[in-house]
């Protein structure tokens, strides 16, 4: 029932396939290892109706629906992140200015153009899967952007500054990332070939660097890095599906 219950919060946390409920900070830890599995029921979620045939031939109005299906499920949890992250990046070089932008509410230029491109890209990259793959492959991108959440959890585990993403980071333990890569590429192996879950690990430890010296540089790393690794990991899972064609 544990292992439910945890698997439940972390569903309501994350999105909005189950109701949010107040959780204890020991039940927030926990949540951490979930969250590639929730990838997995978000990404299942949303490729069903197209491989049901939804708009079939229309991919780049199927690509549309998914990146507006991923902004509402997720409440737009993961853009947020990435976007603080990108207009914070400005003032890294001020560590206390880097804080004091990324707990800013009010979205700037380089946010806005974070998100800009980060929809575009996944819109065409989407609509590029859904020509040459079965819908099933949407799962992936869902899959290893939450794996890059657990990765980045434990390589930022250091850094983490008092919060709420504090208890993320704490749950990022070595036996939940083994677990998660491992049930990953295991996810990933009944989608797409061997070669697309290689490179996409591969891209996945490309987008960490830069956000592990990022969170170096400014000492300290909180739930706003974990949404733009998210993002990030999409955003590779796509491009390693479609570089292998």
């Amino acid at each position: 029932m544990t292992v439910i219950r945890d698997f439940l919060t972390t569903l309501g946390f994350l999105t909005r396939l189950a109701p949010p409920r107040v959780a204890s900070d020991e039940e927030m830890r926990r949540t951490m290892p979930w969250t590639p599995a929730v990838g997995l029921a978000l990404g299942i979620v949303i490729a069903l109706p197209f491989a049901l045939g939804l708009l079939d031939g229309r991919p780049w109005v199927q690509a549309w629906l998914v990146v507006l299906a991923s902004l509402w499920l997720t409440r737009g949890l993961h853009y947020d992140g990435i976007a603080d992250v990108c207009d914070a990046f400005t003032a890294h070089f001020d560590p206390e200015r880097f804080w004091t932008v990324i707990k800013d509410s009010r979205c700037g230029a380089f946010g806005v153009l974070a998100l800009v491109l980060v929809v575009a890209g996944q819109i065409v990259l989407f609509a590029d899967v859904l020509t040459h793959h079965a819908a099933w492959v949407l799962v992936w991108p869902f899959v290893a952007g939450r794996l890059n959440c657990v990765l980045f959890g434990i390589l930022g585990k250091d850094y983490a500054r008092p919060g709420l993403g504090s208890l993320f980071y704490a749950g990022a333990t070595t036996n939940a990332v083994a677990v998660n890569v491992l049930a990953a590429f295991a996810v990933g192996a009944m989608l797409l070939p061997i070669k697309g879950i290689l490179l996409t690990y591969a891209l996945l430890a490309v987008t960490l660097i830069p956000l592990h010296k990022l969170a170096k540089d400014v000492s300290g790393a909180n739930g706003d890095f974990l949404g733009a690794s998210i993002v990030l990991g999409e955003l590779s899972a796509l491009l390693g599906i479609v570089v292998v064609g």
